[in-house]
């Protein structure tokens, strides 16, 4: 339950450093973030339910390596 913590916490800070940026982002770079908004509203709702239900850890982290993966994909995108 720590690394889902852990990966909680790591995905809010990504999230808040790349939504400042979003305004000046190509249309492209905003239909990536977009898509991973969504992801990120099902991530979150279930980071809360696994809380209760470690059952849903695995999945729950695949979802979350894959959004923080884009995230960082953004990242890098809009450094240039």
């Amino acid at each position: 339950m720590a690394d889902l913590h852990d990966l909680n916490r790591d995905l809010k800070t990504l999230r808040s450093e790349l939504e400042l940026k979003m305004h000046l982002a190509s249309m492209e770079a905003k239909q990536e973030w977009k898509e991973l908004e969504t992801k990120w509203q099902s991530f979150s709702s279930k980071a809360r339910l696994a809380e209760s239900a470690e059952s849903m850890g695995d999945a729950l982290d695949l979802l979350g390596e894959e959004i923080k993966k884009g995230y960082k994909r953004l990242k890098v995108a809009l450094k240039n």
